[in-house]
């Protein structure tokens, strides 16, 4: 089967398109023919995290097929199946965290850049059938992260106010359809005009530039959740802008990983600070449950073959999606 691999040289350099030897379907494991697969920035880092001494790796973490092959012992799946890959693993239940163990598809265990996957059958689930092959295979990691830092961390509910700085990710995408879905109040900030302005045909309420004062942009609003993705660049506008009491909730740093806080400042203003990584297999299903109920669709930017891997990552890598991308496959 083709697939994208990484080997040989750390980062984008040691990326290769090339024939590989099919993945074997073992027991409690199906088989699945990848249609389509989500291209994340998590896919970026690995070339990095992926050292060279290390067996050559297939790279993704998101993607959706049909199931092709069982493995003994399955049951309650069909080949044929129309499904979506659940990139979490080892991380079954709702919990605070994710559990001891827990991993993401795509780096220890091969991913979805490829023709062929096979994963546990716990890790696959019925591809909502409102939703085209292109938006089912770019929608699993983003779409579950929005979900779990929205609902499970954030409490967000109908008629509160949240500000997603640098809108343009899939995660923030998703984050301004679900927030807007349950009646949320959505203020987007970016260096973009252009971003800024498809924000608001989504849906956003209000589009501030990035890099403008937000607290005198904001003089008029009650900001009660942040979802901070950006990092140094802006975390110190942010708890400038939530309300007294608010939360702010991270769940990466595109920008340096460090921030520095006024401790004085966040223990008077009584902040709450959240982190959020993924999700559970629940929050998963409910996630897939709250799409269909609500007719929701991923924004895809751009799709691109696998044997157009280089230009997909630097398409990724200079930030120039809005909404996800990633790759056709059969």
């Amino acid at each position: 089967m083709k697939a994208i691999i990484h080997k040989e040289i750390e980062g984008l350099d040691g990326l290769h398109y090339e024939e590989c030897e099919a993945p074997h379907v073992d027991k409690g494991k199906v088989k699945v023919r990848l249609k389509t697969a989500g291209l994340n920035r998590r896919d970026l880092a690995v070339t990095s995290r992926h050292k060279i001494e290390q067996p050559p790796l297939i790279l993704g973490s998101d993607g959706a097929g049909v199931v092709e092959e069982l493995g003994e012992g399955v049951t309650g799946w069909s080949i044929g199946d129309e499904v979506v890959i659940n990139p979490g693993l080892g991380w079954k239940h709702n919990s605070d965290a994710p559990p001891q163990g827990f991993e993401i598809l795509g780096l220890p265990d091969d991913g979805t850049f490829a023709e062929y996957i096979v994963v546990s059958e716990e890790n696959i689930e019925k591809k909502p059938q409102h939703l085209s092959w292109e938006e089912a295979g770019v929608l699993p990691l983003a779409a579950l992260t929005a979900y779990r830092v929205l609902f499970t961390r954030a409490k967000v509910k109908e008629g509160d106010t949240v500000l997603l700085p640098g809108i343009g990710s899939g995660v923030l995408t998703f984050a301004l359809k679900f927030a807007k879905a349950i009646g949320a109040k959505v203020i987007v900030t970016s260096r973009s005009e252009e971003k800024l302005e498809t924000a608001k045909e989504l849906g956003a309420d209000l589009a501030i530039p990035t890099l403008s004062d937000w607290e005198e942009e904001l003089a008029e609003e009650q900001v009660d959740v942040v979802v901070e993705s950006i990092g140094q660049a802006t975390f110190e506008k942010s708890l400038g802008v939530v309300k007294r009491g608010g939360t702010v909730v991270t769940f990466g740093a595109t920008t340096e990983d460090k921030v520095e806080i006024d401790i004085r400042k966040f223990f008077y203003g009584q902040y709450n600070l959240l982190g959020s990584t993924m999700g559970s297999r629940e929050e998963f299903q409910d996630m897939l449950a709250f799409i269909t109920n609500h007719s929701l669709t991923p924004e895809v930017d751009k799709m691109f073959a696998l044997s157009d891997y280089q230009e997909a990552f630097a398409y990724i890598r200079d930030s120039k999606n809005f909404g996800k991308i990633g790759f056709t496959i059969g």
